[in-house]
């Protein structure tokens, strides 16, 4: 995903969603790197290219939208996450939670915190099985992680769509082995330290 721009375009209806997409391939040069329908009944359109093109297929398509964010620079990590590789979380290391009303906010939140403060971004999650909601997860030395989601959240607070954050000072070891896991309740995996009650019969 080595595009120079990149933009999130969110619609309430998928068809408005499908027929925004055309529009924007057929006025603009532009990458089309993923689309399609998500929680709860949305449709997500991830667009990059120049920022030349980004911008004319951006304008093409944002007008319907419930939500969008243009990003004519985004962060490498933010690149990274958005390709499916994202940073592991280390139990060394402070944790910060940003959470938001939606995809789009959250990339533009996420952006921001990532160019405040040298931090990783250990997940990024757009809406499935969040109920319509993006959520992220920041890691790194304490006052990085404090500057990051300080950032983060004055981007996503004006626009009214930042459900929560949290700072966790030192991820438990086992904990951390679990949300690297990813943080699926589906996906989730067993955590079993040394002296844990284990359930019988599981």
């Amino acid at each position: 995903m080595h595009t120079d721009a990149l933009a999130l375009l969110e619609y309430d209806s998928l068809a408005l969603g499908i027929a925004a997409v055309d529009r924007m391939l057929k006025a603009s040069p532009i990458a089309l790197l993923k689309c399609g329908s998500v929680h709860p009944g949305r449709w997500l359109a991830l667009i990059g290219g120049t920022v030349a093109s980004v911008e004319a297929a951006y304008a093409a398509g944002v007008e319907e939208t419930d939500d969008a964010v243009l990003l004519r620079d985004p962060h490498p990590e933010l690149r990274a996450a958005l390709a499916g590789r994202p940073a592991g979380l280390r139990p060394d290391f402070a944790l910060g939670v940003l959470e938001t009303g939606s995809a789009a906010t959250l990339l533009k939140a996420v952006d921001a915190a990532l160019k405040a403060a040298p931090v990783g971004l250990a997940e990024l999650r757009l809406c499935d099985d969040l109920g319509g909601r993006g959520l992220a997860l920041l890691h790194g030395e304490l006052a990085d992680v404090q500057a990051a989601l300080a950032a983060g959240c004055e981007m996503a607070a004006p626009a009214g769509r930042l459900s929560g954050r949290t700072l966790t000072p030192r991820l438990d070891a086992h904990f951390c082995g679990v949300l690297n896991a990813g943080t699926s309740f589906r996906d989730c995996v067993v955590a079993e330290p040394a002296g844990a009650e284990i359930p019988e019969g599981r």
